[in-house]
């Protein structure tokens, strides 16, 4: 008899031990997120979590928006109508210092997509340059600030001439035309250009080239927050990266598909460009550390270019989510 009270007394706080943790064990609770990407390279990593939305199976209620200008995710970051943007590195310093610090970078998404394209079989290295008219885009941003630094590091700084065209539109379209022999472009825009005509090939990629010269990784996109949100909202967070990670990961090892659901959200134009173009892209996901580490390297040379590029001073180190 005293064995069998025994293991019911032992039945019994097991019992009592596991409706409790069962009690604590509560649902995860959904969170309305109000998400902005760019068309382009930096909203790419977004498309599988796009199509999650659709298919209600997401995790959090997110609410997209695909936009064509940085400004757009300026005015929407400083009015509170976004809650997570995916822009270029420099915008995100830039509102941090012009939010008084209310913006943090959760994730590295996109490394370089800068490339130097030629009509022609004379480039094989940045030293090739020498003598030669290389045109450009980007004029006053990240791509001139990119360019310069390694032109300097390579010290052919003044024996390259460069001409900057206004838009990737337009050189793309000189490049496809043969009137720009020697071109920088991003992707997709590369893609596009040599879609239009057999004899341009990639001579250099600019995020190997950073690389080797610089020893950091070339980081072009992130995604940002606003602080008050993430403070308000760590688990939604949290959850979101997670979300966001496994949607890069599936653009990378499913390039169809990604393809197909980047021209379906507006991303890329066409399925056929996206599908060349990604794996040109750099689609990637970093955070912790060793996102503070390259975002923060990348910063250092835009700020040493021009500090107005970033907003004029470096951000503090509670811009890095995590970290």
């Amino acid at each position: 008899m005293k064995k069998v009270i025994s293991l019911l007394l032992v039945f019994a706080i097991l019992f009592a031990f596991a409706a409790c943790n069962t009690e604590k064990e509560e649902p995860y609770q959904s969170v309305s997120m109000r998400i902005a990407g760019l068309a382009g390279p930096t909203g790419i990593g977004m498309v599988n979590l796009m199509k999650s939305q659709d298919d209600q199976t997401a995790k959090n209620n997110y609410a997209f928006s695909v936009v064509s200008d940085p400004t757009e995710i300026v005015s929407g970051m400083t009015n509170n109508s976004y809650d997570i943007a995916a822009c270029p590195i420099n915008l995100a310093a830039t509102l941090y210092n012009k939010l008084e610090g209310n913006i943090q970078v959760l994730s590295v998404n996109t490394k370089g997509v800068l490339y130097i394209l030629e009509n022609g079989n004379t480039i094989s290295s940045l030293s090739d340059l020498a003598g030669k008219k290389l045109y450009a885009t980007g004029q006053g941003s990240t791509p001139e600030y990119i360019l310069n630094y390694l032109l300097e590091k390579s010290g052919i700084a003044d024996k390259v001439e460069v001409e900057y065209v206004t838009s990737h539109d337009e050189l793309a379209t000189l490049a496809a035309a043969g009137k720009a022999t020697v071109a920088m472009l991003p992707e997709p825009k590369v893609t596009a250009a040599m879609m239009k005509n057999a004899d341009l090939r990639i001579v250099l990629n600019l995020t190997e080239e950073f690389e080797k010269l610089s020893g950091e990784t070339l980081i072009q996109g992130v995604v940002i927050a606003s602080k008050d949100f993430v403070k308000s909202n760590p688990e939604a967070v949290e959850m979101f990266l997670k979300e966001y990670e496994d949607s890069i990961g599936y653009a990378n090892s499913d390039v169809e598909g990604a393809a197909a659901l980047c021209e379906q959200y507006k991303i890329i134009p066409k399925a056929a460009m996206a599908k060349k173009a990604i794996p040109n892209c750099n689609i990637a996901y970093i955070d912790g550390a060793d996102m503070k580490s390259a975002v923060a390297a990348n910063l250092q040379i835009f700020f040493d270019a021009d500090k107005t590029s970033i907003g004029g001073k470096l951000p503090g180190d509670d811009f890095y989510y995590g970290v």
